[in-house]
């Protein structure tokens, strides 16, 4: 019997270690891109650009025990942007399209005696375009982005107050390197480049 009880409770003592490493966090996002003059279609469409865009922000977080090192998944509902460019000399909207950008990050915590936990972390990301549609100029052609890797750094922190058990806090800014090419009708008409900031805050529950 006695036995018995002592592998229960080591049983019992592993599985709340292997839990208490893992965290979820939810939070908004914005993704802002950074090119603002692509050229496509041998010069005829210039100063490509892609509007900001929106999201709801969950993510996953693995800690490696008492080490720092964590993992994050970050995931998201689709984003929405619209493509604006010079066709011709003239401004208007040429496209707009939908895109899950899942990030994986290897991150290193900063511990203190405060409530606050600075980060950063570095990684790969993927762009997952969908849902393409053509306007202005270029109306009723087939559009078609092709889904991009890339690099992505992070940086942020959480703050948990110290009655907040295993509630906190983020605020995290990412930057990726990401473009991705782009086909009209079945033909390359270009790379549209985009290299994002994205903005998060939410909260966060450590298991």
């Amino acid at each position: 019997m006695l036995k018995k009880t002592l592998v229960l409770a080591l049983l019992a003592a592993s599985s709340a270690s292997f839990a208490s490493n893992w965290q979820v966090k939810v939070g908004g996002s914005v993704l802002a891109p950074t090119e603002n003059h692509n050229t496509l279609a041998n010069g005829t469409v210039t100063d490509a650009k892609v509007d900001n865009g929106y999201s709801f922000t969950p993510s996953i977080e693995y800690f490696f025990n008492d080490t720092g090192l964590s993992a994050e998944l970050l995931l998201a509902t689709p984003f929405k942007h619209d493509v604006t460019a010079k066709v011709n000399g003239q401004n208007q909207k040429i496209a707009d399209f939908k895109h899950l950008p899942p990030t994986l990050t290897a991150k290193y915590n900063f511990k203190n005696s405060t409530g606050f936990t600075p980060y950063i972390g570095a990684g790969l990301t993927v762009a997952i375009p969908f849902q393409e549609h053509t306007a202005g100029a270029i109306e009723g052609k087939k559009l078609k982005a092709e889904t991009a890797y890339g690099a992505a750094g992070q940086v942020g922190f959480t703050f948990a107050p110290a009655d907040a058990k295993n509630w906190s806090v983020f605020v995290d800014t990412r930057y990726a390197r990401v473009e991705s090419d782009l086909k009209l009708d079945g033909q390359k008409i270009g790379t549209l480049k985009i290299n994002p900031w994205v903005y998060t805050a939410g909260f966060a529950y450590r298991f």
